[in-house]
């Protein structure tokens, strides 16, 4: 009897350790997910630099909108459809079939940089009847019209995508939409899909008509693309695209251009300020020719294997911060069903050896 009240005592002493155990998993588990769950909601604060010390200004559009041109002295160059005003440079107008662009007329050779852009995309067209979209480019070419919202398809360099129009109608996407596409110059882009084979990442963003400034600011540091929104006119910024990996070259140039089709809007840039980040680098990566890097993302196959998988499926896609955060919350499931399942099953085996006493 003493053994049998020791073993009772010895279980009772473990169920009660092991329901502690489950306990504080369940309150590490609680916090663990308010805390994760902030980064969706808390804008990164570091995404802007807005350092005037830092703005480049030879490659920067501000009001009056001075070296806008073609004289020899141009900073920037325009094309087709585009209207210079004080207050906006209108990409396209209201209209059918317009296409119109502006091109930076000098080269970028900064390694680390930061664009802010400020936009309107404003029309007559009511829900999904406008079109067609802004595209933002850092790309070899430039002020070469194309059928990529105004611009050369198979380009060489990075572009941002602000598609109005879903022209793929069984995306169970909602626009508009922003996404993200480097290319080396053998990728086309796929109108039909809106673009999504070739995509890196995007988010859906509600930038019509609204009555307040939206801007949309894309950052690259160290491999890293960052492509944040403001466009809840709440002075913060957030996240749309993170991904690292990936592989820019130096003396390529900065553009914006627009198109409509059957449907149309106005297209209108407000600014592009290009702030360039204070950034180390390694002697390694400092003896590199910046300038013969071939545009590409480490996540991704070569171009020439996404013609045959228009689904996307060729990408691995990056461990974000909110994918690593679904990763450990799995793990602490799994931790606390295990816990419990484990507290039951010794239970009933002691309750089983107490008829034995």
């Amino acid at each position: 009897m003493a053994t049998g009240g020791s073993e009772r005592v010895a279980s009772r002493w473990f169920r009660s350790v092991l329901a502690g155990k489950i306990v504080t998993l369940a309150g590490f588990f609680s916090v663990f997910l308010l805390v994760g769950l902030c980064p969706v909601a808390v804008v990164h604060a570091d995404i802007t630099d807005g350092n005037s010390e830092h703005l480049k200004r030879e490659h920067s559009l501000m009001k009056p909108y001075q070296g806008v041109g073609t004289g020899s002295s141009a900073q920037w160059d325009f094309w087709g459809s585009t209207l210079v005003t004080s207050q906006y440079v209108r990409l396209t107008p209201d209209e059918r079939s317009k296409q119109g662009s502006i091109w930076n007329t000098v080269p970028c050779f900064l390694k680390d940089w930061e664009m802010h852009v400020q936009f309107k995309v404003h029309g007559s067209g009511k829900k999904n009847l406008h079109g067609d979209g802004i595209a933002i480019w850092y790309t070899k070419e430039r002020l070469q019209p194309g059928p990529v919202l105004g611009s050369k398809d198979n380009f060489h360099g990075l572009a941002i995508f602000i598609d109005t129009y879903p022209n793929d109608e069984a995306s169970d996407r909602s626009f508009p939409y922003i996404s993200a596409m480097v290319n080396n110059g053998s990728l086309a882009y796929d109108h039909g899909k809106d673009g999504r084979s070739s995509e890196l990442g995007g988010c859906s963003a509600e930038i019509r008509n609204r009555d307040h400034d939206t801007y949309l600011a894309v950052r690259y540091s160290k491999g890293r693309l960052t492509v944040m929104i403001d466009v809840e006119d709440k002075n913060e910024w957030k996240e749309c695209i993170d991904i690292s990996g990936v592989r820019l070259p130096i003396g390529y140039y900065f553009g914006a251009s627009a198109a409509t089709g059957d449907l149309a809007d106005n297209h209108d840039i407000i600014s592009m300020k290009l702030y360039q980040l204070m950034v180390e680098h390694t002697p390694e990566e400092d003896s590199l020719d910046w300038t013969k890097i071939e545009p590409s993302v480490s996540l991704l196959k070569s171009p020439k294997d996404n013609i045959d998988d228009p689904t996307g499926n060729f990408r691995s896609t990056p461990l974000t911060g909110w994918k690593v955060f679904l990763l450990l919350l799995c793990a602490l499931l799994g931790i606390v069903v295990c816990a419990v399942v484990g507290a039951v099953v010794f239970q009933k085996r002691q309750e089983r050896n107490k008829r034995f006493y």
